[in-house]
């Protein structure tokens, strides 16, 4: 058996929200409001070797981002427990990880070194990053003023060229044009064609699923549906699904 790259065991992650209320009728009443919970992610469990690629499937609204999140350390799981094994980890998902006011150059630093690079060793790869990204003298410019197609370049490049031991990726495969579409999905497949390095892809497309990955974990309503042979779960959840 390989070495273990990830553990995650019985993982649960709530939300918290505050039901609609009035003010007034608070104020009289002198009522504290009631926190709604929501059960986002449910006793999830499962163990992923080094090298190996996990695809995580679910309807919208079923737990997958959540829970890569708390993978990356973004989130805090309320029970249960993560385990990377002392690797490096890197997110790859819109709208997590720049600051908009700072220009795509400066992101690049600042993700860099929050991944656990120096700033001597992001430099070194800048250029590298700036060329894949094909953002050109946008790379100057605030992050704010990009598109989402701009934005995800970006993410990707950054991800792509500054290589981590484990790799969290949440659908940024199926944004941008069709060129760019194609060179960063045959980069992800140079980049998991190393042994060691493990990666867990959040996707929609089943094909990409398929293609990619040697394991499936189906997620549905924030529980485990299945997990095993990745063409095996798509196919389940297929069927599931209409």
């Amino acid at each position: 058996m390989k070495e273990a790259a990830i553990e995650v065991k019985d993982l649960c992650i709530d939300y918290r929200g505050l039901k609609t209320y009035s003010i007034k009728k608070n104020l009289l009443h002198l009522k504290r409001s009631r926190a709604e919970v929501f059960h986002a992610v449910k006793h999830v469990s499962f163990t992923l070797e080094k090298g190996e690629i996990l695809g995580i499937i679910g309807k919208n609204g079923s737990g997958k981002s959540t829970m890569l999140q708390a993978i990356a350390g973004i989130f805090s799981p309320n029970q249960g427990e993560i385990d990377l094994h002392g690797n490096s980890v890197s997110l790859l998902s819109i709208g997590v990880g720049f600051q908009r006011e700072l220009s795509g150059r400066e992101n690049i630093v600042l993700s860099g070194m929050l991944l656990g690079f120096s700033e001597k060793q992001v430099k070194e790869k800048e250029q590298e990053i700036i060329e894949f990204s094909e953002l050109g003298d946008f790379i100057d410019a605030p992050v704010r003023t990009y598109s989402s197609g701009m934005y995800s370049k970006l993410a990707f490049s950054i991800t792509a060229i500054l290589e981590t031991d484990i790799m969290l990726i949440d659908e940024v495969l199926s944004v941008g044009d069709a060129s760019f579409k194609k060179k960063s999905f045959n980069k992800m497949k140079e980049l998991i064609s190393d042994e060691n390095r493990t990666v867990i892809i959040v996707s929609h497309s089943m094909d990409t699923i398929k293609e990619l990955c040697s394991k499936a974990l189906w997620i549905h309503n924030g529980e485990v549906k299945m997990y095993g042979e990745s063409r095996e779960v798509v196919e389940k959840y297929l069927e599931f699904m209409k």
